[in-house]
């Protein structure tokens, strides 16, 4: 079920009255009931996978509590990431590895791999990460096995982070799905303010600008450079306004039944290095891979060469974490390469931009913005088309720049083009002052400002049918 459908409209309202007006003791299986539904809404089939690996992850988290022994404790976890791997592996990653195999068997003579004719399972690399962290968590000592089958169930199951995250953590969630929740109208309202500020942000900006990326990238080899620079910049607020929309979303549907879930973006753009922006971009996904792999690896605790090695490995891993393709595999190693070049880089950038935290963000929007070409791009030769396109834009003539016969009848001077761009440059601002908190974020807590929301959302919101957050594909 999309955060933004009307199916949406009506579930949400139902599932949290419901869930105020049963007795505590009963709201857990409501919750879990709901959030069954909610998944099964995109394929049913897929819901017996979840429910596979939820029962798994439950069995060896009471055994690993019950363990001895290290041998004893190390196997059942051993058990349960075999299990959840194994899972990713065969319906994320089995096509990808049988592409890239299959040829080389052929050439050998052997048997060639088979491929999966099914769609990749909604949210599989979200919820799967998440029982991994639960396993993990027992493991090291840091949370008591969960007895109550029901409540682990819905801590992976809990619908609004299902599909997009924020991949939450055992410490958070289960804690309190024990505490009973009782209705506040200011807590409530918060929510829906918040759920209406990431609704704003996906229907208004992120669906409006995909306009622009879709024709652009549709058609890279057609498109004058100019456009596409503009269409590069576009998908990196496309996708912040996207993932950050439906994490907002998240965040207030489960605020408005009185359940806390964690910050996953604070202003990545804002960011004055590549390092910065992934402290402040999804950041249940970057602590995930801190605390579960760039730590256990010796983080930069280590020799600079096994910096420069646990660097990689997060980020190639991450890369394939987005996706079975060889497209993400450069996006994560370029993400890479500025992190170490850019601690190798550290003394010389400080002396060409000394107290410039303007030019330094500027310079990280690029760096960023050009890794996304490799993301958005259909294939990895159409990403090397598009770049090859943007690096030789200086160079085009002035013609080309006024010619649009090649857009598909978008063209930038347009109104709507111009109430875009006014649009995103008022989020941005209103993001970085409720973020800074104050006076100036109390005038977004007001009636005036969620009735301003409302509107945009109706009177601009893209009306060319329903779209798919960018994340749901992982």
């Amino acid at each position: 079920m999309l955060f933004n459908s009307i199916q949406f409209l009506l579930f949400f309202p139902v599932v949290t009255l419901v869930f105020f007006l049963m007795p505590h003791r009963f709201r857990w299986a409501w919750l879990l009931g709901a959030s069954a539904y909610f998944y099964a809404f995109f394929i049913p089939a897929y819901l017996w996978i979840l429910i596979g690996t939820i029962i798994v992850d439950y069995i060896a988290g009471l055994l690993i509590g019950r363990s001895k022994t290290l041998y004893e404790r190390r196997m059942w976890l051993g058990a349960s990431l075999v299990a959840n791997v194994g899972v990713l592996a065969v319906f994320k990653y089995g096509n990808f590895i049988a592409g890239n195999l299959n040829p080389e068997l052929a050439q050998l003579g052997w048997a060639q791999l088979p491929l999966l004719k099914m769609a990749l399972p909604i949210g599989l690399s979200f919820h799967t990460f998440q029982a991994m962290s639960y396993t993990l968590e027992v493991y090291h000592g840091r949370q008591e096995p969960e007895r109550h089958l029901g409540h682990y169930a819905l801590y992976v199951m809990f619908y609004p982070q299902l599909v997009a995250g924020p991949i939450e953590r055992p410490q958070n969630i289960l804690p309190q799905l024990n505490e009973e929740k009782h209705f506040d109208w200011d807590r409530f309202v918060s929510g829906l303010r918040l759920m209406l500020w990431g609704l704003f942000k996906k229907v208004v900006i992120a669906d409006n600008i995909a306009l622009i990326v879709e024709t652009a990238y549709g058609q890279a080899s057609r498109q004058p450079g100019w456009f596409l620079w503009l269409a590069t910049y576009a998908f990196s607020v496309q996708i912040y306004c996207d993932f950050s929309g439906y994490s907002d979303i998240a965040r207030g549907s489960a605020r408005a039944m009185g359940f806390t879930l964690m910050e996953n973006f604070r202003l990545p753009y804002f960011a004055q290095s590549v390092n910065e922006f992934w402290s402040r971009w999804h950041i249940s996904l970057s602590t995930w891979f801190r605390d579960y792999i760039y730590i256990p690896l010796g983080g930069n605790r280590v020799s600079t060469s096994k910096w420069v090695r646990n660097t990689l490995i997060i980020f190639l891993i991450s890369g394939l974490w987005h996706g079975a393709d060889w497209k993400f595999v450069v996006w994560g190693g370029l993400h890479a390469f500025y992190l170490i070049f850019g601690r190798f880089t550290k003394s010389w950038r400080d002396a060409w931009t000394p107290g410039s935290p303007f030019l330094r963000v500027l310079i990280t929007f690029h760096l960023v913005s050009l890794a996304w070409v490799f993301f958005r791009a259909d294939s990895l030769e159409i990403a090397w088309v598009i770049m090859q396109k943007l690096a030789f834009t200086p160079l085009e003539p002035w013609t080309a720049v006024r010619d649009t016969t090649s857009l598909n009848g978008y063209d930038p001077s347009m109104l709507g083009f111009r109430l875009m761009l006014f649009g995103v440059v008022s989020m941005f601002i209103v993001e970085a002052l409720r973020l800074r908190g104050g006076k100036w974020s109390e005038a977004f807590r007001r009636p005036a400002f969620a009735i301003a929301l409302l509107l945009a959302i109706i009177l601009l919101g893209n009306s060319g049918g329903l779209h798919s957050f960018i994340y749901f594909q992982f």
